[in-house]
């Protein structure tokens, strides 16, 4: 195990910086994963750290020793790509091996490291297969294998389920997470799939065109995002977002009136915007309440309704602004229709003209902070390990 530091890291091609100033602590032994939109520079920067892609300014450290210059092969670090880049004509035993014969260890010591990487992977009965004869799931625990038998300080995986369906991935998502708990060993896991990254990790750095906009538990990107971008992306379906105005602040309370008109107080724990300021005021779908029951109700026109078995999900119109709604199967909403919704206030966030989070006061940040961090964490615990 080792633990990763990036320490003002960018990367230029040419003219053009794609990663600016990136500062990052890694520690020993955690499951981080980097999550972001198509082109933010997650893998660039995986592959700074693997060695693969030279760092324009800035340092890299493994195991506190700066890395920077060390070529790949000398950094402890053991990789899985996308692809799963198995000889055709070996055997599974042949492409586990491959990489220990070459680098001329004993054969006792290889036979040993295959037979205890096929344990883990449970691919004792396909040591003798070719890789045509496997499945895509398969295929991949064999190049994890690959990666396993040459006992990395630190795995990199990049986008590694991506070419598998979707049944493939939740079970390869969980068996890397198993796999994980087992070795110890530090994870750095690159996704664009925000559902991989909220189940499998310890830790989620939310990347936006190189840069970190976000470094947090799952749980915490969740239930406190720092921005709108990281608000809207973390959550499926995403958070909707309604155009409101400040009316009046008091003290540590604001109010602001929604699109329909309605004025609702809220309280704050941090600088409020003045008067007149334009703001976004976040909801996600899984916190509308059906009917009465919440500290705000809204009428919603339903143009949409998917019913799923365990979820249904209402598409409506609120005030001129499109609102989806998640709710459990046996939601009872009729397609074309108005219908009353309501929502709590600790479920709401509120982000400036910057797109900044304006910090709202919610129950559960009353509680003591020993009790309140106890929870996080057990929270947290259980998301990392589903």
């Amino acid at each position: 195990m080792a633990d990763v530091k990036l320490d003002r890291v960018v990367k230029r091609f040419g003219e053009l910086e794609t990663i600016h100033g990136v500062d990052l602590d890694i520690e020993s032994g955690s499951f981080v994963v980097f999550v972001g939109p198509s082109g933010c520079g997650k893998s660039t920067l995986l592959r700074m750290i693997a060695g693969l892609e030279e760092v324009t300014e800035g340092d890299v450290y493994i195991g506190g020793k700066c890395v920077t210059e060390a070529k790949a092969s000398a950094r402890g670090i053991g990789m899985v790509f996308q692809s799963y880049a198995l000889y055709p004509h070996m055997t599974v035993r042949e492409n586990i091996s491959f990489g220990l014969e070459v680098a001329g260890e004993p054969k006792d010591v290889i036979e040993a490291r295959v037979g205890e990487a096929a344990e883990i992977l449970k691919l004792g009965e396909l040591l003798d297969r070719k890789p045509r004869q496997l499945s895509g799931g398969q295929r991949q625990r064999v190049a994890i294998g690959r990666t396993i038998v040459r006992q990395p300080k630190v795995f990199l995986f990049d986008e590694p389920l991506s070419n598998l369906d979707a049944e493939l991935r939740v079970q390869m998502r969980i068996e890397i997470t198993r796999l994980h708990e087992r070795l110890g060993n530090t994870m750095i896991y690159v996704t664009h799939d925000q559902v991989e990254a909220m189940t499998m990790a310890d830790k989620i750095v939310v990347l936006r065109d190189g840069a970190v906009e976000q470094v947090g538990t799952p749980l915490a990107l969740y239930h406190r995002p720092e921005n709108r971008f990281v608000a809207g992306f973390i959550g499926s379906p995403k958070m909707n977002f309604l155009p409101v105005r400040v009316e009046a602040v008091a003290g540590n309370s604001v109010t602001i009136t929604l699109p329909d008109s309605q004025e609702i107080t809220l309280s704050a724990s941090g600088p409020l915007p003045p008067p007149g300021a334009m703001l976004e005021l976040g909801i996600r779908p899984e916190h509308f309440i059906v009917g009465k029951g919440g500290d705000f109700e809204v009428m919603l026109h339903c143009d949409v309704v998917e019913e799923l078995g365990g979820t249904t999900y209402v598409y409506g119109e609120y005030g001129g602004c499109q609102v989806i709604v998640e709710g459990d199967g046996d939601m009872q909403i009729a397609r074309g229709r108005d219908s009353l919704f309501s929502f709590e206030r600790s479920r709401l966030h509120l982000f400036d003209g910057d797109g900044k989070a304006v910090m709202l006061q919610r129950g559960t940040d009353h509680a003591p902070a020993g009790k309140r961090l106890a929870n996080d964490a057990a929270a947290d615990h259980i998301m990392s390990t589903r």
